[in-house]
């Protein structure tokens, strides 16, 4: 069995020379040097589950067992810290076991405070899991950092805050939602998935941990599954490490292989779901199918300003509420042809989904039920024309 990380599994943001370059070319190059052996120029995938040890003790670039350290986890590591601008980063097996992580900060009697408006997963994970520990939730209305001020639940030392939000993309003020948290000696860790770092930087704007699911946006190919935690907190830090090398859910080898060939094209995926996001809203706005979509980039959207501030484009996710209800909804997610019925998001495919009856199933008679008439979009990079289309068509009742 092994003992603690090594350093090698703490990667700092700015070891690399190429965290002085820009964020395209540290998504390429920030630790991933061509291989000092052979010359090659992608990092080599290390399918080995133990390291030799030049001695008790003595281990060859700081790996000794799989679990605790890979070399090409490392590099994943590495080069998304850097596009996080954190000093510490942490892989793990999926976007759940990094929250896991994370929410491990936590004793018994602890509590933490959820949006009104949040993943099913993160909900049933708090509430079934670690509910079961002894952990308390609140939820609150994270739009009015002034009100959650006022009424600050007590006992709360964790503010878990995504935005855009899953599934009605509300957005919120990261760095006013900090100083509320740290006013009352809690912490804010950020989800940062829908946005990722090419578009927000939480880190920046005050929180104190970002949590990714590494399956979607980064990764960007529905071929992997993941989850990645950032902070530049040391004593985080510390305690990821730990955590991950304890519990051992980690990504094997193969599967930080392909996250980070998927975040090389990070900035022209998200460049293209922007502009094909905004496509799709165009046509949907004003449609007599459509009662209302909700998307950051509409100026009538309550969080739009604030999205101007803190992003720099507002993403390649889509919702809208359908006239006629959950009928409507779930006829409208069964007819599209490009966009596919599925779960997920953040590929270069697009999907289409009824998050009541299945992303957020899991939140059914609680504070964050969601709308039976609302569907999700995840809008791919395909030529447009043809996703507006295809949910032209699938809204169209005489079709």
């Amino acid at each position: 069995m092994s003992g603690q990380p090594h350093d090698h599994a703490q990667p700092h943001a700015h070891d690399d020379p190429a965290e002085l370059a820009g964020f395209e070319t540290r998504a390429i190059h920030a630790g991933q040097p061509p291989d000092e052996r052979t010359g090659a120029v992608n990092i080599p995938v290390f399918l080995s589950s133990t390291f030799a040890q030049d001695g008790v003790g003595g281990t060859r670039g700081g790996y000794e067992y799989g679990r605790t350290g890979n070399p090409t986890r490392t590099a994943l590591e590495a080069v998304l810290a850097s596009l996080e601008g954190a000093r510490f980063g942490r892989a793990f097996a999926s976007g759940l076991a990094a929250e896991d992580a994370v929410l491990r900060l936590l004793e018994p009697g602890g509590r933490v405070v959820l949006g009104n408006d949040a993943y099913g997963g993160t909900f049933r994970l708090i509430d079934k899991v670690f509910g079961r520990s002894g952990v308390g939730w609140a939820v609150a209305d994270l739009a009015d950092p002034a009100a959650l001020d006022l009424a600050w639940p007590d006992g709360a030392e964790l503010l878990w805050v995504e935005t855009p939000t899953n599934p009605t993309l509300t957005v919120v003020d990261i760095a006013a939602l900090a100083d509320v948290a740290h006013r009352h000696g809690a912490r804010l860790a950020v989800d940062n998935t829908f946005a990722t770092p090419y578009l927000q930087l939480p880190l920046e704007l005050g929180a104190d941990v970002v949590v990714h699911s590494t399956t979607k946006y980064l990764s960007g190919h529905s071929d992997v599954v993941g989850g990645f935690v950032a902070t530049g907190d040391e004593e985080l830090g510390a305690h990821l490490a730990f955590v991950q090398n304890a519990v051992g859910a980690v990504p094997g080898p193969f599967d930080c292989y392909l996250a980070l060939r998927g975040t090389k094209t990070l900035a022209v995926r998200m460049d293209r779901h922007c502009a094909n996001a905004a496509a799709v809203v165009e046509a949907l706005v004003g449609h007599p199918a459509v009662e209302r979509v909700l998307y950051p980039g509409l100026a009538d959207h309550p969080g739009h300003g604030i999205a101007t501030k803190q992003m720099r484009d507002f993403g390649g996710m889509v919702s809208f509420r359908v006239r006629g209800g959950r009928e409507a909804a779930h006829r409208v997610v069964a007819r599209t042809k490009v966009f596919t019925l599925a779960e997920s998001l953040g590929a270069v495919e697009s999907l289409i989904e009824h998050p009541a009856a299945m992303t957020h199933a899991s939140v059914a008679g609680s504070p964050l039920q969601v709308d039976e008439s609302l569907v999700r979009l995840s809008v791919g990079i395909e030529t447009v024309d043809d996703l507006v289309a295809d949910l032209l068509r699938a809204l169209d009742p005489e079709t």
